[in-house]
């Protein structure tokens, strides 16, 4: 668990680099495409010269990449497969499958993520990462076989976040501190609840 920037995709990179040294593949599952190909950049960006090789599969990966892929896994040449629930479907075979990163792990469903062990023969080591832990994954934390790992700080020259309460009777409040901002050449982002979730909505 650590805040938004606080390095926890390093950490998965670097854990899915271990188990490459000890002979095994690791798979980075993301709940959106936006995130799985997020991670592939990172990882790409992290990894160019040396010789691991990783690959992107989504659903809207096309057929002959698809194919590559599939054959990458199967032979072991591929080391690092980042994926969304694309990679959880049964055409997918790994040959040696020993590390498994799920990113934001509450966006899975609890079948979808009983499926992982069906990838391979030992069932793989585990590393779950989120920002904001959910009471279910709290509750894995105490009830089951889950131990827990916090980043408590954030990289060098990283600014604190301020967060301020406000209420509804401060709404003209909230507007005037964006337009300031806004006129100073800061950005704004307003988040909002959505009425349906939906996987092409993320």
């Amino acid at each position: 668990q650590g805040d938004v920037g606080s390095g926890k995709t390093m950490v998965a990179l670097l854990t899915a680099l271990i188990a490459g040294d000890n002979g095994y593949q690791a798979w980075v599952m993301a709940p959106t495409e936006v995130l799985a190909v997020q991670h592939f950049r990172n990882f790409e960006r992290s990894l160019a010269g040396s010789p691991v090789r990783i690959a992107l599969l989504t659903g809207s990966s096309k057929a002959k990449e698809r194919r590559e892929i599939d054959a990458g896994l199967r032979d072991g040449s591929i080391n690092i497969l980042i994926g969304t629930h694309a990679v959880i479907e049964d055409n997918v075979v790994f040959d040696r499958l020993g590390f498994v990163v799920i990113d934001e792990q509450h966006r899975f469903g609890v079948d979808q993520r009983a499926r992982l062990r069906l990838k391979s023969a030992e069932p793989p080591h585990i590393l779950v990462m989120t920002a904001t832990p959910i009471p279910r994954t709290l509750a894995m934390t105490l009830y089951g076989d889950l131990d827990v790992s916090v980043i408590d700080e954030l990289p060098p020259g990283r600014k604190p976040v301020q967060t301020i309460h406000m209420t509804e009777g401060q709404r003209h409040k909230r507007y005037d501190f964006i337009k300031k901002e806004t006129k100073s050449g800061r950005q704004a982002l307003i988040v909002r609840p959505p009425i349906k979730e939906t996987e092409k909505l993320d």
